[in-house]
């Protein structure tokens, strides 16, 4: 079992690294934010996951690569979930960091795990019933910093919330960056109508 390949980045693209080890070129299907990560070095150290199909046709082996072990602990969790495959995985993983992706679990924030392409309502809401616990027992919470709401977040209105996020949405703003702003200013002023929200969110957002 491979458990990282540490070596030259020779091949880089948003889904796609080749790293050079040893004399052999190791072919990754990676995330998004593992791109991100690695973008612009020479050398890198990705952790592996090995996908091997077998039966019918074709045998297939596929190799994900990880920037950290905390990204692919949390991509095994999430192909555990009927509904979820491997590229749906890499597409959660590419849509949010997995801290924002362990939040919007923890939390059961359907409506975030929701806007990742591919992902209905149901499937959203198994994730969250399957890995919920999981991530926050695993250890892999706290080394993200995530935890549930509590204090000032925990009384955030969300239906403010919920509006001043699809409003931004639909003005083009990915949606995990839009609630983390969100969320920030009503914590802070829990009472600020909802289009003030908006034009707040609107000069913080980046």
């Amino acid at each position: 079992m491979i458990e990282y390949i540490k070596g030259e980045l020779t091949e880089l693209t948003p889904t796609y690294a080749v790293v050079e080890a040893a004399g052999v070129g190791y072919g990754m299907n990676i995330s998004l934010s593992t791109y991100t990560a690695i973008q612009g070095k020479k050398e890198t150290k990705l952790y592996v996951h090995e996908a091997i199909q077998t039966g019918g046709r074709d045998d297939s082996y596929t190799l994900y690569g990880f920037q950290s072990k905390k990204e692919r602990e949390l991509y095994r969790m999430l192909i555990t979930v009927s509904g979820v495959g491997a590229n749906t995985a890499r597409m959660m993983l590419s849509s949010m960091s997995p801290s924002e992706l362990c939040n919007a679990i923890a939390n059961g924030d359907e409506r975030m795990i929701k806007s990742v392409k591919g992902i209905g309502l149901k499937t959203a809401q198994r994730v969250i019933v399957d890995l919920k616990d999981k991530i926050m027992s695993s250890g892999i919470a706290d080394e993200l910093h995530v935890g549930t709401q509590s204090g000032a977040a925990a009384m955030v209105n969300t239906g403010t919330r919920d509006e001043a996020v699809a409003a931004m949405t639909m003005l083009g703003f990915a949606p995990a960056p839009s609630q983390k702003v969100v969320v920030a200013i009503l914590t802070e002023q829990p009472d600020m109508p909802v289009e003030q929200v908006i034009k707040e969110a609107l000069k913080r957002i980046k």
